[in-house]
């Protein structure tokens, strides 16, 4: 592995990667024995970046700045160099000269390294071949780089080192860095939709003495002081619906949650969820919503609501599909759920289509299983799935015209979950059997199932008004706007099993 654009004689034999560590330690060590040493400068005036020079080069050209960031390549020509500068929003490139920077400080710069932190004072011009520099007249280095960069990252043998070592990623793969900055204007631009219907941003504890709110498996920890078990959140619902309880008709909270299940493309242990409340309304004012709401993210950030993924182009200035999961099971296993109303009668239609049950299972649940082998990756373009069993609903409030059923959707996009709402339950007796029944399952071997949440029952003993409430999977909608396939392109740090 060798330093990026540096020349070298065609029959001098390639260096190994421990080797230049060496050297580039060596190089370190001249530099402290000089009174040089680069880990002692403090601090640097940076007045400009590479991108706002370049777009606006007419204003700045022949003005003085001040850049700085990593020296990404370099081609001395005897008396003047050129060397690529990048910085946090983008590369420039840099001409230097001998008699500009001084002969120490030239002398100086052609021992540098690829990867080197350096600060750059200059002029920006425009070279004979058009394009846009800075003509430096003082070069510094600010911190030295002791492992030298990969040439062809993505052309590592061993693929998962991208997320181990981040850092790296970001530094050579600008791609990269572009869909962490857009996930940041994601965020950003779903707290300007809300705060603009007036909704109220919060904060809501992590550790919770119940896990519920979702069918997840949760970590637990212990606090010392309190001799107790606690919970990592499984999701947001809760506390927030305490806080409709309260007075608060509209609130929301951009969180991480935690799961202790497997991983996979879509799932990793601790993730973002977006989850919001609102007062006075229902799960059909929560599809407007979340209809609204991905529409108009995908024209603040992509400027189109036609998003492109892979192959697809996925439609979301178009009315967003409506149906129910047992329409969707009739539509795609030819199985009409509505008219099973006999629990052997669902486990006889199950065992004819090898769906997997287990006895605990009621009709309800087996609809589900059903609507999981068959419906869900056939929903590529955007489906509000509706009609979900109680059983699998502990949360949602019953239909008014069918109780087997709950005012509840699921949005489905590209095959996946990426988002659930409900017309909340703000009953306290049918949400004490709810959970009971909840508490039934996890006795019986359901590590997804939640227990009896007293105080979550007594907060709603005080009277909670009709609500909607709606989570979003941020993490699933970020691969959605960005054209990523893996979670794990778009969190920053995922989860990793230790190398050793």
């Amino acid at each position: 592995m060798t330093d990026q654009n540096e020349k070298r004689p065609v029959e001098q034999p390639e260096i190994d990667e421990n080797e230049l560590i060496r050297v580039r330690r060596e190089k370190l060590a001249a530099l402290r024995e000089a009174g040089h040493d680069p880990f002692l400068m403090t601090k640097f005036d940076v007045t400009a970046y590479s991108a706002a020079i370049k777009e606006a080069f007419e204003e700045n050209e022949g003005k003085e700045v001040s850049l700085a960031g990593r020296m990404m390549s370099r081609r001395i020509m005897g008396k003047a160099s050129f060397a690529g500068l990048a910085d946090a929003k983008g590369q420039i490139q840099l001409y230097v000269r001998r008699d500009e920077v001084g002969e120490e400080d030239y002398a100086a710069f052609k021992k540098w390294d690829i990867g080197d932190i350096i600060g750059v004072s200059g002029k920006v011009f425009k070279t004979q071949t058009g394009e846009v520099s800075i003509h430096a007249d003082k070069v510094v280095l600010l911190a030295k780089n002791l492992i030298p960069l990969p040439e062809k990252f993505h052309g590592l043998v061993n693929t998962d080192l991208r997320y181990r070592q981040r850092y790296v990623d970001l530094i050579v793969n600008p791609e990269v860095k572009e869909t962490f900055v857009k996930r940041s204007r994601i965020i950003s631009e779903i707290r300007a939709f809300l705060e603009a219907r007036g909704f109220l941003e919060v904060e809501t504890p992590f550790l919770h003495n119940e896990a519920g709110g979702a069918a997840a498996r949760p970590f637990i920890t212990h606090h010392n002081t309190l001799d107790i078990d606690l919970y990592l959140r499984i999701a947001l619902e809760l506390h927030l619906k305490r806080l409709i309880v309260g007075g608060f008709d509209r609130v929301y909270e951009i969180g991480r949650v935690f799961r202790n299940e497997g991983m996979d493309p879509r799932h990793n242990p601790e993730f973002t969820e977006l989850e919001l409340y609102q007062a006075y309304t229902d799960y059909e004012g929560m599809m407007n919503l979340t209809e609204d709401l991905l529409r108009y993210l995908a024209v603040k950030v992509n400027g189109s609501a036609k998003v492109p993924y892979g192959d697809e182009i996925i439609d979301l200035e178009s009315p967003f599909a409506r149906m129910t999961m047992a329409e969707a099971v009739e539509k795609y296993a030819g199985v009409d759920f509505t008219k099973v109303t006999d629990l052997e009668e669902a486990r006889k239609i199950a065992k004819e289509h090898h769906i997997a049950y287990e006895e605990r299972h009621g009709i309800g649940d087996i609809l589900n299983l059903f609507f999981e082998e068959y419906c869900e990756d056939k929903l590529i373009q955007p489906t509000f799935i509706t009609g979900h069993p109680v059983e699998i609903s502990p949360l949602a409030k019953k239909n008014a015209k069918d109780s087997r059923y709950t005012e509840r959707f699921e949005i489905f996009v590209l095959g996946r979950e990426l988002g659930n709402a409900f017309s909340e339950l703000n009953d306290p007796i049918d949400q004490r059997e709810r959970f009971e029944h909840q508490a039934a399952m996890k006795a019986q071997g359901d590590d997804e199932a939640c227990g009896v949440d007293e105080d979550f029952l007594n907060a709603l003993s005080y009277g909670m008004p009709p609500t909607g409430g709606l989570g979003i999977g941020v993490d699933r909608l970020v691969m959605l706007l960005t054209n990523n396939t893996s979670i794990r392109d778009v969190l920053l740090f995922p989860t990793m099993k230790p190398l050793d």
